[in-house]
């Protein structure tokens, strides 16, 4: 019997009786042995045979949350649930980059793959895009846009939604095959121009590279390529402009709650739900 669900994955009240013994069986075991045992007593693995720990951690800090177990302090102050606070000068705002049409050729796409470059990533989208800093949970890329070792922009790719009727309807694919082909699709979580770069068209050239690079990136680090990519876009704040014009498909609009929110307790924004398909056989991969 479903109990509730985290993170894309339903847990059952016998899943949540293991997991609450694992946290009793020894009060010196850390959040992430506990992750790392949970996963494999549920067999949660990713496509690469890795234990699912990022997405598992979440979902246990979500449990914890919701009053359904209780873990044990963090050992190292990692900042669960509080804000963001890191403020350094290399994020500071700084003077006005104009960057015209005929420099786009010179236009780097870097992958984030330091701690420091992690932590300037981190910092801009924090302090410089509305919904701020968030982890990303489970497989993520992360990229910086440069110009002239100029930072431009910050884009972040994540997992998917769970359940996006609009979507849904336009992949066409059953409860089942969601249910595994789901990895396949990937989110667009972040993307942040910087504030003080003035650019016509740069937004829809960066998306454009993004695209042509992500496949690749993602089968080297995960050892599989993605099919899909889907973003949203907050109606009432944005009109979408740079991701139609990068051809991006629009296929609906969200019913305005969250993706944990299933009982409809909570009104939030509505957004435009917008898709870029990698490949032209998508469907059929998707719904194999």
């Amino acid at each position: 019997m479903i109990c509730m669900r985290y993170c894309g994955r339903d847990f059952t009240e016998e899943e949540l009786k293991c997991v609450r013994e694992i946290i009793g069986e020894d009060p010196e075991r850390t959040r992430a042995e506990i992750s790392r045992r949970f996963c494999r007593a549920l067999d949660w693995y990713k496509p690469d045979g890795g234990l699912k720990e990022m997405s598992c951690r979440v979902a246990l800090l979500r449990m914890e949350k919701d009053g359904l177990i209780k873990l044990p302090p963090p050992r190292t102050r990692n900042g669960n649930g509080k804000p963001y606070t890191r403020r350094t000068p290399a994020a500071e705002p700084k003077l006005p980059i104009v960057l015209y049409s005929d420099s786009f050729a010179e236009l780097k796409l870097d992958l984030v793959s330091t701690s420091k470059e992690s932590a300037l990533w981190n910092e801009y989208i924090d302090r410089y895009h509305y919904l701020g800093y968030k982890p990303l949970p489970g497989a993520q890329l992360r990229y910086m846009v440069r110009f002239q070792n100029e930072e431009l922009a910050c884009l972040g790719f994540g997992a998917c939604a769970w359940k996006v009727a609009p979507r849904d309807q336009y992949v066409g694919w059953t409860h089942d095959q969601r249910k595994s082909k789901l990895h396949l699709v990937v989110g667009n979580a972040r993307f942040l121009i910087l504030p003080w770069v003035q650019s016509r068209n740069l937004a829809s050239i960066t998306l454009s590279l993004v695209i042509k690079r992500l496949p690749d990136d993602w089968q080297m680090r995960y050892g599989y390529r993605p099919v899909l990519l889907e973003t949203f876009v907050e109606c009432d704040r944005y009109r979408g402009t740079c991701y139609k014009a990068a051809n991006w498909i629009h296929v609906g609009v969200t019913q305005g709650r969250g993706k944990l929110d299933v009982k409809n307790l909570y009104a939030l924004p509505k957004k435009d739900i917008l898709l870029y398909p990698l490949t032209k056989n998508f469907r059929q991969i998707l719904c194999s």
